[in-house]
């Protein structure tokens, strides 16, 4: 059998392409021969990866570091029960091949980085980007531009998603026209900490699936120059244009950015990171806290999420004030006492305590890792959610 040809098999499985004007056996071999990228094996990444390889795309590679938590469950349907535990791309490669012996799965377990980025990306036709975080969608969107591969972009957030095509080199915008600068580190929850509709992932990963077929078959019209936007509640889709922007530093007349850059760093995300004098935010660390708990010491103990991630897992004698209550209910706190501040993972409470000490506040911590890390290393029976 030689690349373009099928055998029996794979004239039944795509026989229902076959037989479509628009795609025909040509079409099926434009398939066969492509390339496409996931990047994350998490969010709308998994969906898509399925329908690809249901779709006959010959290679399909899956970018990710993460291993499959019993959490990525209500929604990575690339994995299951049985997978927990294991690297998420070896568990959804093997589902994969499971979909369609016949193509091929390359598995990068590796953080996309501005250091393998370029390597990994060039040998791709199509790149679709599930990733969950600002520096990856910003590398990605920046080695699309520089290597000129198509950028199917998808992301989504509690009940709205929204997704596009960045392709600079085909006429259109790219990702930085659309969010010239990423928001102030710490103030996006992610997914972890905002919560996203199980089934919202599958629905824009099809749509972003159905955008990676049109441009591998050169059929119908992109999604180039407009957004799309999904609001699950109402049920309700909306259409953004897009223009690029020609005063864009990485497509635009006269780009300033013509490499891969220190992406966390632009992001924000290493400062974030700072604490104690390197940002004025001191941390305290779980043990730290057992210590004082153990000791009968006296101190306020704030937890500042919201009421229902407070039935889910607490620790005993936080008081619950969420986040958007603290500048309300703020004289039920002592600006003379030691106040120690947990939510999460340790993103909103450090704003929290920022907040604070601006209003005259001396000795306030920040819980480090928050609720997460006091159930993995302090007390195990407090879920994790």
């Amino acid at each position: 059998m030689t690349g373009d040809d099928f055998n029996a098999e794979e004239l039944a499985r795509y026989s229902r392409h076959l037989i479509m004007p628009e795609v025909t056996r040509a079409g099926q071999r434009k398939l066969k021969a492509a390339r496409v990228l996931c990047l994350g094996a998490g969010e709308p990444s998994p969906p898509a990866a399925l329908y690809l390889a249901a779709a006959g795309v010959g290679t399909i590679g899956l970018v990710d570091h993460d291993r499959v938590d019993l959490s990525n469950l209500q929604r990575q349907i690339l994995h299951g029960t049985s997978d927990v535990g294991r690297a998420k791309v070896e568990s959804g490669a093997e589902r994969l091949r499971e979909m369609n012996p016949h193509i091929e799965i390359v598995a990068h377990d590796a953080q996309l980085t501005s250091a393998n980025a370029m390597e990994i990306v060039r040998d791709y036709d199509v790149v679709i980007d599930g990733s969950d975080n600002f520096p990856t969608r910003y590398l990605s969107n920046d080695v699309c531009v520089f290597l000129r591969k198509p950028l199917v972009y998808g992301s989504v957030f509690r009940f709205d998603g929204q997704m596009s095509v960045f392709a600079p080199h085909l006429g259109g915008p790219c990702y930085r026209c659309l969010f010239p600068e990423p928001p102030p580190a710490g103030s996006v929850p992610n997914c972890a900490e905002a919560g996203v509709l199980g089934v919202l992932p599958g629905i824009i990963g099809l749509l972003q699936t159905s955008e990676a077929l049109k441009l591998v078959l050169g059929i119908g019209e992109s999604m180039m120059g407009r957004l799309l936007h999904f609001d699950a509640l109402k049920m309700k889709f909306r259409e953004f244009n897009l223009r690029r922007d020609r005063e864009c530093p990485v497509c635009g007349d006269r780009p300033s950015i013509t490499e891969p850059i220190d992406y966390e760093q632009f992001c924000g995300v290493k400062s974030a990171a700072m604490t104690n004098d390197e940002n004025g935010v001191p941390t305290m660390s779980v043990r730290e806290l057992k210590e004082k708990l153990d000791a009968h010491e006296t101190f306020a103990l704030i937890d500042v999420r919201e009421p229902f991630e407070h039935e889910i897992a607490r620790i005993d004698g936080a008081k619950l004030i969420p986040m958007g209550d603290i500048m309300d209910r703020l004289e039920e706190l002592s600006p003379n006492e030691r106040t120690i501040v947990l939510c999460k993972s340790g993103a909103r409470s450090a704003q929290v305590v920022g907040f604070l000490q601006r209003s005259g506040f001396s000795d306030v911590w920040n819980l480090d890792g928050g609720i997460l890390a006091w159930s993995e290393e302090i007390d195990p029976s407090v879920p994790t959610y």
